[in-house]
C-alpha cells in the first residue's frame, strides 16, 4: 500500500528527522502529544520542512517500535507503523489514534498538540485544567455536578432563589419545584450535593445558578460574560459581568433590546412582529453559551453586536463526537450535564435538547440566512446570527402554510425553502448536505413540500430537481420573483429545442438531451409539452421518433 506524504505539519501532522536517532522519550513524546489532540500522523525520518531523509541504521526494520510505545504510554496507546519508501528514503508512518480522555508518557509527561498564532503547531504542557477540560469534553466527567471547595450553602443568595422560581412560573417550566421548599428544591435541581459528613456544599451548577455574585468571582474565577456594541469601529457599548446565570440572562436580554427593533406586518386578520433578531433564537444562544462553555477555561461568554450582526462565543469547543456537519442531527451531549438539566427544568432552555433547532428556526423563518458556526475551532464555539431584513413575502407564506396546518413547519421543512430560495434549484444529494441527513430522508421532506404547494418539482428519478412553488411569491404580489427564481430555465429549453428544428429541421430525443443537459426523462417530457402545444409534430415511434415544426410554431 502506498501512502503519500502530507505537505506540511498541521494539527495532525508531525515530522520527526531520524538522522541522528531521535530518542525513544522523544519519540513517545511526540506521539503521545498528537494523542491529546486530535490524532494523526507522526513521520518519522522526515525534517521539519518536509525532506524525507530515512530513518536511521539502528531502526531501519522498525522491530517493536510500536511495542516500544504500548509500554511507555499510561493508558496504554495502540499505534500503526508502516514503512513508506518516498524519494529513495525509507520513513516510518505512524498512526496515533486519538485518545479517548487523556495519555501520559510511563515518565509521567503530560503534552497535547496546538496550534499557535501563526498557524505552526507546537507541543505544551497539558496543565490540570487542560487535563479536567479534555475530560469533560468526552462526557468523562460532570464538573458542573461537583461541590465547589471552600463553598458553603452561606453563598447562595435567597434573591436568586426567589428569582428561579419566579423563572419556572414565567417560561413554563416544571412546575413540581414550585412546589419544593428551598433544601428540596436545591436536591432537586442539582444545586447541593451531601458531603463526606453529611452537610449540605453548593455545587458549581448551584453557584452559577443562585450563588452570590462576590462567591462567584471568588470561587468560579472562570466565569465571565459581555455584551458588546460596535458601531463602524465605534464602542456604544461595552460591559462585563459576573452574574449569576439567571441574572445574566435578564440583564442581556434588557439590555440587547434597544437594539432589537422590530417591526408589524399583516398577514391575514393578525398582526406579526418582525424583529431584527428572534428573541427566542437569541435567548436559546446566549444560554446554550453560559451552560455549554468550558469553566475549566479563563476567558468570557461574549455577545456582540456589530454591523455585520450578532455573534454568541463561548470558551470551549464542541464536545466530543458534536461536529459542524452532525450539530443538526447528533443527540445532545453536554459538557455540564447537570447545570443543563436544571435549566431545562427550569424553563430556560429547550426541555428536548434541541436548542439548535430553535435557532435555526428563529433565522429561516423570516427569510433570514442559516445559522454560521463556521469560525468555531477546537477552543470556541462562535455563532453568528445575520441581521439583514427579513424577507416578508416568505414570511408570509411560511405563516399561512403554518396556520393552515395548525402546527409549526418541521425544521427540515424550513431548511429545504430558505435553501430553495438562495440557490434557486435543488437536487435531493443537494438538500441532504444542509439538513445533514440521509438523500432519502431530504426526497421525503422535499416531496411533502411539492405536495403542500410549496416546491416545485422538475423531471423524474436521478435528474429530479426541485424550485420553489409560484405560491410561495405570489403572497406578496411579486409576479416576476417566481419567473426569475426558476431562471427561465422552462423558456429557454423550448426556445433551444424550437431553434435548433429550424436550423435542422428536425430533433430527437438524445439531441435534446444533449442540447439542454438533460436526462432523457426530462427531455421526453419537454418534447411532450412542445408537441401538446402544436409547436412540434411527432413522426415515428419510440427510438425511432424525430420531431419537426408544427403550425404553432411558425415558419422555419
Amino acid at each position: 500500500m502506498s501512502f503519500s506524504l502530507p505537505t506540511a505539519e498541521s494539527l495532525t501532522v508531525e515530522f520527526k528527522s531520524d538522522r541522528n536517532r531521535l530518542s525513544d522519550r522523544d519519540l513517545v513524546e511526540a506521539v503521545v502529544c498528537l494523542a491529546n489532540a486530535e490524532g494523526g500522523e507522526l513521520w518519522l525520518g522526515v525534517e521539519d520542512d518536509g525532506r524525507p531523509t530515512g530513518l536511521h541504521a539502528e531502526r531501519s526494520q522498525l522491530v517493536g517500535l510500536s511495542g516500544i510505545i504500548s509500554a511507555r504510554t499510561s493508558p496504554s496507546l495502540t499505534v500503526t507503523v508502516s514503512s513508506v519508501d518516498l524519494q529513495g528514503a525509507t520513513v516510518a508512518r505512524i498512526v496515533v489514534p486519538k485518545a479517548q480522555g487523556e495519555v501520559a508518557t510511563t515518565n509521567g509527561v503530560y503534552v497535547r498538540r496546538r496550534i499557535k498564532a501563526d498557524g505552526q503547531p507546537e507541543c505544551v504542557a497539558m496543565l490540570p485544567h487542560d487535563r479536567a477540560s479534555r475530560v469533560t469534553s468526552f462526557g468523562l466527567m460532570d464538573v458542573s455536578a461537583q461541590s465547589v471547595s471552600g463553598a458553603t450553602l452561606a453563598d447562595l443568595d435567597p434573591l436568586e432563589r426567589e428569582r428561579l422560581r419566579q423563572n419556572v412560573q414565567q417560561y413554563g417550566g416544571d412546575r413540581v419545584l414550585l412546589e419544593l421548599d428551598d433544601e428540596a428544591l436545591d436536591g432537586a435541581l442539582g444545586l447541593t450535593v451531601r458531603g463526606s459528613d453529611g452537610n449540605r456544599l453548593p455545587t458549581l451548577t448551584g453557584l452559577l445558578l443562585i450563588g452570590r455574585e462576590l462567591a462567584l468571582r471568588e470561587l468560579v474565577p472562570t466565569h465571565e460574560f459581555a455584551f458588546q456594541v460596535l458601531e463602524r469601529e465605534a464602542v456604544a457599548f461595552n460591559e462585563f459581568r459576573r452574574f449569576p446565570l439567571l441574572k445574566a440572562l435578564d440583564w442581556l436580554e434588557t439590555n440587547f433590546r434597544p437594539y432589537n427593533p422590530e417591526r408589524e406586518i399583516q398577514v391575514g386578520l393578525f398582526r406579526v412582529p418582525v424583529p431584527k433578531v428572534d428573541l427566542g433564537a437569541f435567548r436559546e444562544a446566549v444560554a446554550n453559551a453560559l451552560v455549554h462553555r468550558d469553566y475549566h477555561r479563563l476567558g468570557a461568554v461574549h455577545v456582540r453586536i456589530d454591523d455585520d450582526g450578532l455573534t454568541v462565543s463561548n470558551p470551549g469547543g464542541l464536545v466530543d463526537g458534536v461536529t459542524l456537519a452532525n450539530l443538526l442531527t447528533t443527540e445532545p451531549r453536554p459538557r455540564n450535564r447537570s447545570l443543563a438539566d436544571a435549566m431545562k427544568r427550569i424553563g430556560i432552555v429547550e426541555r428536548s435538547g434541541r436548542g439548535v433547532d430553535k435557532i435555526y428556526r428563529g433565522m429561516l423563518r423570516f427569510g433570514r440566512p442559516e445559522p454560521d458556526y463556521r469560525r468555531t475551532d477546537t477552543t470556541n464555539v462562535v455563532l453568528k446570527l445575520a441581521t439583514t431584513d427579513a424577507d416578508v413575502a416568505f414570511l408570509k407564506r411560511v405563516i399561512e402554510e403554518e396556520n393552515r396546518r395548525r402546527a409549526e413547519l418541521p425544521i427540515d421543512s424550513l431548511i429545504a425553502l430558505a435553501a430553495l430560495r438562495d440557490l434557486k434549484r435543488l437536487s435531493t444529494e443537494e438538500l441532504a448536505l444542509h439538513i445533514q441527513r440521509e438523500p432519502a430522508q431530504a426526497k421525503r421532506t422535499l416531496e411533502a413540500l411539492v405536495e403542500a404547494g410549496l416546491v416545485q418539482a422538475h423531471g423524474t428519478a436521478r435528474g429530479r430537481t426541485y424550485t420553489l412553488a409560484h405560491g410561495v411569491y405570489r403572497a406578496d404580489g411579486d409576479k416576476a420573483a417566481y419567473t426569475r427564481q426558476m431562471g427561465f430555465t422552462n423558456l429557454q429549453h423550448e426556445q433551444m429545442v424550437l431553434s435548433y428544428v429550424r436550423q435542422h429541421g428536425s430533433v430527437r430525443r438524445s439531441e435534446v438531451a444533449d442540447l439542454c443537459r438533460l436526462t432523457s426523462d426530462q427531455a421526453k417530457d419537454l418534447l411532450k409539452r412542445l408537441k401538446d402545444t402544436d409547436q412540434l409534430l411527432q413522426h415515428g415511434e419510440r427510438r425511432a421518433a424525430y420531431y419537426v415544426l408544427g403550425k404553432a410554431a411558425g415558419p422555419a
